[in-house]
């Protein structure tokens, strides 16, 4: 090619623009991730609720035990947990509940413009059958007070929200000190019910500003759950998927824990905050509730010293709002940051404790820890 023809010089450019735009889509289509699966892709007889991902599907199942106070194979066939196909097995319990959701559905409908004002827990109340006699003792006895209520009841004329954030990070130990926390990893032991409730090793890797990892090293297998900043997998053996994309509250979820862990930008990360105040275990505390558009509320519970005692956050199914629920505890300086040793986690489908014994601060970690997982398998014996 004579690149001093003029010519030539159209037939260049174009190839260049053509090789340039080459190389820009693969480049995303080598980073774009794969549509999650939807709940009809991945079980069998599904019937009305198609259309959402595998984990708000989970979570949805986890919404009808908990209302319920039933477990999987109350519902589904007594051998459903060998195999996830057998899950799709119809029952009479499963046949009830799809006409249960339709009726749920229609009242919402009919009577509150499609807002899911009444879910399976409003008349359930973790029992199979509702209630229809009145309770006494219900009635005659002072009422106890739920702290991870969504709606955050009026706190008296106190501390502003921005006033909290800033006694929470001092009581970190200060924003210059957070500033200088810019990674860390930690070992320790984790306890739940998929380790039939003993302890294994865990590892949690961290780096600023908002990326997390957890590896738990279980008997069979390690379940891996990873946040690189913007999407989030968990693989898991246990899962109906060996790896999980996490998606809508679950994902926002991640989010806000791996914030959380750096929380020197918390203020920037929800558009409008609100200040109450509960008790939890006759405790007093200051409650700050975080909101953004179309996106369920989370909410922060802070103690007398301004540490952070809880994190209650939620993910929306179609039959109502799942809690998540982190207590922190046992706070100890690393690097001169207060850190959380202790995590209990208590969600619809189970409790998991996270008892940490080390934290290095400021170590290098390969980005890659971070990135997608590869799909769990089975521990290779010798």
């Amino acid at each position: 090619m004579k690149f001093g023809s003029r010519r030539t010089i159209p037939g260049a450019i174009a190839t260049v623009v053509v090789c340039l735009l080459g190389v820009a889509m693969a480049s995303s289509q080598a980073v774009q991730e794969p549509k999650p699966q939807m709940a009809e892709d991945v079980f069998k007889n599904v019937q009305l609720l198609k259309g959402i991902p595998v984990d708000e599907f989970m979570d949805t199942m986890g919404m009808i035990s908990a209302a319920l106070g039933m477990n999987c194979l109350d519902c589904h066939t007594s051998d459903s947990d060998t195999a996830w196909e057998r899950f799709g097995a119809d029952t009479a319990l499963k046949r009830t509940s799809r006409r249960m959701i339709q009726m749920v559905s229609t009242i919402n409908k009919d009577n509150f413009a499609g807002t899911r004002s009444v879910t399976c827990w409003t008349c359930h109340r973790g029992d199979l059958r509702p209630k229809v006699v009145p309770n006494l003792t219900v009635q005659y006895t002072a009422p106890s007070e739920d702290p991870n209520e969504v709606d955050i009841p009026p706190a008296p004329a106190g501390a502003s929200a921005d006033q909290i954030i800033n006694k929470y990070i001092q009581a970190l130990g200060g924003a210059q000190r957070l500033a200088g926390l810019t990674s860390f990893a930690a070992k320790g032991t984790y306890t739940g019910f998929d380790t039939h409730h003993t302890k294994v090793p865990v590892e949690i890797f961290a780096k600023a500003p908002n990326q997390r990892a957890m590896i738990i090293h279980g008997a069979f297998a390690d379940r891996t759950t990873t946040y690189d900043g913007r999407a989030a997998w968990v693989a898991a053996i246990e899962k109906p998927m060996p790896l999980l994309p996490l998606t809508g509250g679950n994902l926002e979820g991640l989010k806000v824990e791996a914030m959380l862990t750096f929380p020197a930008q918390m203020k920037q990360v929800f558009n409008q905050w609100r200040v109450g105040a509960t008790a939890i275990d006759d405790h007093d505390v200051q409650v700050l509730q975080g909101i953004n558009p179309r996106q369920a509320p989370v909410n922060l519970y802070f103690d007398d010293s301004g540490l952070l005692v809880r994190l209650v956050r939620f993910a929306d199914t179609p039959i109502g709002r799942v809690p998540t629920q982190i207590d922190y505890s046992d706070y100890r300086e690393v690097a001169g940051v207060k850190i959380p040793f202790k995590l209990i986690s208590t969600w619809t489908d189970g409790q998991t404790i996270i008892e940490l014994t080390d934290v290095q601060a400021n170590v290098p970690i390969d980005a890659a820890k971070f990135g997608r997982p590869a799909p769990a398998t089975l521990r290779k014996t010798q």
